[in-house]
């Protein structure tokens, strides 16, 4: 049936939308990714042409994955089973994301490394000059609501090296960014390695090794840990 008005087209659209934030979980990442980052923009006063390619990629990148979606229930629609050229589709769609969300962590490098490496330069000299008490409190407290989350829930299935809270492969890789930014005394290389870790953390995700509260807990064990160790020693 066609659209009755305009008003329903609209409807249409948005529940489109709807069905792939609440089925797809890249589309959820994407949104929450973009409003970190017009979050940070809005913070570090990002205006003019610099604002405009950050919307336009973040479009871009969330246009990529509706178009992904519905090519790939058209193709489960069509098909019953396995069929070589479904995958073909399949993949191409998924190619058109990638290039997106690549395209778009390329921008968003441009535009945002310098800033946050000024920033990060000033945290690192304020945790130099802080006192280590403050940091090893905070890290006793994360440790104990990790500890208490895993003992309230009581994951099946989950082992030292697989599942569970935190992540121990996220927490180890952020210690080793948040070690190497230290050893150093350099922002950049700080950020350059937390990003290496970030993908690490994603990877566990991925997997589905991991939740996100999970590799995000993690992260946070693991810097914590880091700093301490280098504000005491």
């Amino acid at each position: 049936m066609r659209s009755r008005s305009l008003l329903w087209s609209f409807d249409y659209a948005i529940r489109g939308i709807v069905y792939t934030l609440r089925t797809q979980r890249n589309m959820r990442i994407h949104v929450l990714v973009a409003a970190l980052v017009l979050f940070t923009a809005l913070a570090l006063r990002v205006e003019g042409l610099e604002l405009v390619a950050l919307l336009l990629t973040i479009g871009f990148t969330i246009v990529s994955e509706l178009m992904n979606t519905a090519i790939e229930t058209v193709v489960d629609l069509s098909t019953d089973g396995y069929d070589p050229l479904a995958a073909i589709a399949k993949d191409v769609a998924a190619g058109a994301v990638l290039i997106s969300a690549v395209t778009a962590l390329g921008v968003g490098y441009i535009i945002f490394v310098d800033r946050l490496t000024v920033l990060a330069q000033q945290g690192m000299e304020f945790v130099h000059a802080a006192d280590a008490t403050l940091t090893v409190i905070a890290l006793a407290l994360t440790s104990i609501g990790v500890l208490t989350v895993k003992a309230f829930r009581q994951e099946k299935g989950a082992s030292f090296l697989r599942g569970g809270w935190p992540s121990g492969h996220t927490a180890l890789a952020f210690a080793a960014a948040a070690a190497i930014g230290y050893s150093v005394s350099s922002a950049k290389a700080m950020v350059l390695a937390l990003f290496v870790a970030a993908l690490v953390a994603q990877s566990r995700v991925e997997t589905d090794a991991h939740t996100i509260p999970q590799t995000v807990a993690g992260a946070v064990f693991g810097f914590l840990l880091a700093t301490a160790v280098f504000q005491i020693f």
